[in-house]
């Protein structure tokens, strides 16, 4: 039976797999600078004789094609990069350089895909059809790495029917895997604003513009964007999470500087968004006597899981796991890259459980104390490809 071969590869590779993790985990790299983690992954594709090219500078890209016949072909996509994190002290993996951490599971996803891309190389016997495999710089900085491979290419020679992705969440059980239909995860784009008045002392006010004031104001007025314009059956995030007004307490500062998030699930509604927002701030500021300047830099679309794909690869999971093992998922206001292949063919993004609550671990991701239960591990390789080749109709 397929799956308990599945299964008992997936076992046998487990220490492995795990090894792996860890040296990822040991030497993160950050966005567009993976270079050695690029190095490490043609090397163990080179032992598994997988054929590879380059594309995006860091990014790697293989093929394993099956035995049989078939002209289908599908991608399974693991992100690389690290984030601007320190990691806690006291783990025998931890990272070793400081101020660098895997902390959103992207050292899992890699050696996941290492593993099943073993397990796959070891089965070509016995299935049809085209696996690609998708390792993507850059995932947690725009442009988005998976905006760029798409740009060169990636989405072709061959075309894939399907792009599969799997992330961890902390948030369920190891051991247990969460699909959602449909859309999933919103866009995002970053906010960058500077209003800008005339200081002076802070207790002759009729003298300056304040722009303190101003920018509360503007804060204020902005969220009537989202909660009495957005439709509210469309969910809508507007955040501010830097505010820099290098005063004191007796001096009024000449401007003040602001960093922010938009998030939305509507490409219609999150154009006309920034338009109002950047109307609004800069019309507020001239009318009381200040300026405004307001960007908007544009960050990944919403991701949408096509839905008889998601069924599909649910079904199979299913199979796999038991039904008892499969989490319903719901919206999610965070943003993934990986919605870029969302739009330009069908795609299927699921998460990977990493909660251990018995042995404490139970961080959020991109948090220093973030970590994983590496049982799941065993579940993250088998799974994928126990999908892929059943995905191909094996």
């Amino acid at each position: 039976m397929l799956q308990n071969e599945i299964k008992e590869l997936a076992k046998q590779i487990h220490p492995e797999t795990i090894a792996n993790r860890r040296h990822l985990h040991t030497n993160p790299e950050l966005s567009f600078e993976e270079f050695n983690t690029a190095s490490f992954i043609k090397n163990k594709l080179d032992e598994l004789d997988i054929p590879w090219e380059s594309m995006a500078t860091t990014g790697v890209i293989g093929l394993i094609k099956g035995d049989l016949e078939s002209d289908k072909v599908i991608a399974l996509r693991a992100d690389m990069d690290a984030l601007p994190i320190q990691e806690v002290d006291g783990r025998s993996y931890g990272s070793s350089k400081p101020g660098v951490m895997h902390a959103c599971g992207h050292d899992v996803h890699t050696s996941s895909l290492l593993g099943t891309a073993k397990i796959l190389s070891s089965l070509k016997s016995k299935f049809a059809g085209t696996v690609k495999l998708i390792f993507q710089p850059g995932e947690e900085k725009l442009p988005g790495g998976a905006s760029l491979l798409i740009k060169e290419g990636v989405l072709s020679n061959p075309a894939p029917d399907a792009v599969i992705g799997q992330h961890v969440l902390p948030l369920i059980d190891s051991g247990k895997i969460g699909f959602r239909s449909g859309k999933y995860m919103a866009s995002a784009d970053e906010l960058y604003v500077r209003v800008i008045g005339k200081g002076g002392h802070g207790a002759q006010p009729q003298e300056n513009i304040d722009p303190i004031v101003i920018t509360a104001h503007i804060i204020t007025a902005l969220q009537q964007i989202v909660s009495r314009i957005g439709d509210p059956k469309t969910p809508s995030v507007l955040s501010f999470g830097k505010i820099i007004a290098d005063g004191a307490t007796n001096v009024i500062p000449n401007e003040v500087y602001l960093e922010g998030t938009f998030r939305t699930f509507d490409e219609a509604w999150r154009k006309e968004a920034h338009h109002r927002m950047k109307k609004m701030a800069e019309g507020m500021a001239e009318s009381m006597g200040a300026r405004c300047e307001f960007e908007v830099r544009k960050g990944y679309p919403f991701l949408v899981n096509e839905e008889k794909l998601t069924a599909s690869v649910r079904s199979f999971a299913e199979d796999y796991l038991g039904k008892e093992n499969i989490v319903d998922l719901d919206l999610w206001l965070a943003a993934e890259d990986f919605a870029y292949y969302s739009q330009q063919a069908d795609a299927c993004f699921y998460r990977l459980g990493t909660r251990n609550e018995a042995r404490g671990i139970t961080s959020a991701v991109h948090t220093t104390t973030f970590d994983i239960d590496e049982e799941a591990l065993q579940l993250s390789t088998g799974l994928m490809a126990y999908i892929s080749i059943k995905q191909l109709g094996n």
